[in-house]
């Protein structure tokens, strides 16, 4: 019912929908909105990964693949559909009405920018992360965490290179393989009796683990549709246990799964908007779910309980010492604090100011990990590039709004994971006097 419904509102004809042609005066959200997403769809053929989610009916996809635009048309194809938003009257139109039509502006201006990165346009790191994102990092000099490093230098005592030294400190906490599915079970079943006990979920929803190698990323989440994700976590290297419940939720409960079921149900299902049938990645959308998933770790587990329940659960089935967990959570909290100096060092490097070895020097000293890990981490960097500020500036931005708010601090995440809120409406609400 709600792909016919949907396909209703599609039309005839998918690729002729975003023509540069002019649109005539009944021109409506809706008709952008379909636009819109044939838009995206043909992008995503362009650049594979460009889509992350789509649960739209098949034939949309289908007709996307059969003839994609090449890239300036899907580049006109944008600015048309950015004349005819600004063109749409915006008197009488609801709080909700006007939101959507600033979500679509932002996000077709997102797209607009993607594709003059693939037709070869160079960014700074900063212009192609507002450009994508809607937010402008500041880029604080490497030296500005020093005095961090200085404060883990002497909680980690010892020779050698305070990297190391963190690096065979953390070697303690590493699951065993054979553990490793129990384990992260366990954190995601945690994750989301925590999440059921104060939001309302999707009915059905649900999802499967597996296990997989050869990736840029750690953990992943493929949202598909109906409520339903395939959770994927990366074993090139070994999996540290906090990030056990780190993934638990940030892929899971409350993340990236309820954020895009919460998104289906409240605009596909209920309202029958099409845009949000469509994720693409480097888009406004992407800083709301990474930053939304990562404050959603500490809203499952406020204070010391992720600590306890770590010792309780988590490290008698990984068969570590309990007993050491505190040591383990406060080198944790201090490093969080180093987050942002990737940001610093993904500037110098992509636009070619550092070599790649120097690039991993940095990432090993401020992110105080291993030479394999340092290298995952690059790996990310060249495929994502800027994306890499959703997770802890939009983790900061997002806590500052929620917790801005009033104290019920569930509901009003409840609230942002379904709606079509903003970067630029987290900012403009935390910068009020």
């Amino acid at each position: 019912m709600r792909h016919m419904m949907i396909a209703a509102l599609m039309g005839a004809s998918l690729l002729a929908a975003c023509a540069a042609t002019p649109k005539p005066a009944t021109d409506s959200l809706d008709m952008v909105a379909r636009d819109y997403v044939a838009l995206t769809l043909e992008i995503g053929e362009r650049e594979p990964g460009y889509v992350d989610a789509y649960y739209g009916p098949a034939e949309w996809a289908e007709a996307a693949k059969a003839n994609p635009r090449a890239l300036p048309q899907l580049a006109e194809g944008a600015a048309a559909l950015t004349r005819r938003l600004d063109a749409l009257p915006t008197a009488g139109l609801d709080a909700e009405s006007l939101q959507r039509r600033a979500y679509l502006s932002a996000h077709v201006s997102a797209a607009s920018a993607r594709l003059r990165m693939l037709g070869g346009e160079k960014m700074s790191f900063a212009d192609e992360a507002e450009a994508q994102f809607g937010v402008r990092p500041e880029l604080r000099p490497l030296s500005s965490y020093d005095p961090m490093l200085a404060r883990i230098d002497a909680l980690i005592p010892g020779e050698g290179p305070l990297a190391d030294r963190v690096a065979a400190f953390r070697a303690r906490y590493v699951i065993p393989k054979d553990r490793l599915e129990p384990v992260m079970r366990a954190a995601i079943n945690e994750c989301k009796a925590r999440t059921e006990r104060r939001m309302t979920l999707p009915a059905h929803e649900t999802f499967t683990l597996e296990f997989v190698t050869g990736k840029p990323w750690s953990g992943y989440n493929w949202y598909k549709g109906n409520a339903f994700s395939l959770i994927q976590v990366n074993t090139d290297l070994p999996i540290y246990i906090d990030r056990a419940v780190d993934l638990g939720c940030h892929e899971g409960y409350p993340g990236h799964h309820v954020y895009n079921a919460l998104l289906e149900q409240t605009f596909v299902k209920q309202k029958g908007w099409v845009e949000m049938s469509v994720y693409p990645l480097f888009s406004p959308m992407s800083f709301i779910a990474e930053g939304s998933a990562n404050y959603g770790i500490d809203l499952a587990f406020p204070g010391h309980e992720r600590t306890d329940f770590e010792k309780r659960v988590l490290y008698p089935l990984a068969g570590l010492d309990p007993a050491t967990a505190e040591a383990q959570t406060q080198l944790l909290a201090l490093t969080r604090a180093l987050a942002r100096a990737e940001y610093t060092v993904a500037d110098a490097y992509l636009a070619g100011r550092i070599d790649r070895e120097t690039a991993l020097d940095q990432l090993q000293k401020y992110n105080l990990i291993a030479r394999d890990r340092a290298a995952q981490r690059l790996s990310f960097i060249d495929t994502y590039r800027s994306y890499i500020i959703n997770y802890g500036l939009g983790r900061d931005m997002v806590q500052a709004w929620v917790e801005g708010q009033g104290p019920d601090h569930w509901a009003t995440t409840e609230r942002l994971l379904a709606s079509q809120t903003l970067p630029v409406d987290l900012d403009q609400a935390t910068r009020r006097p």
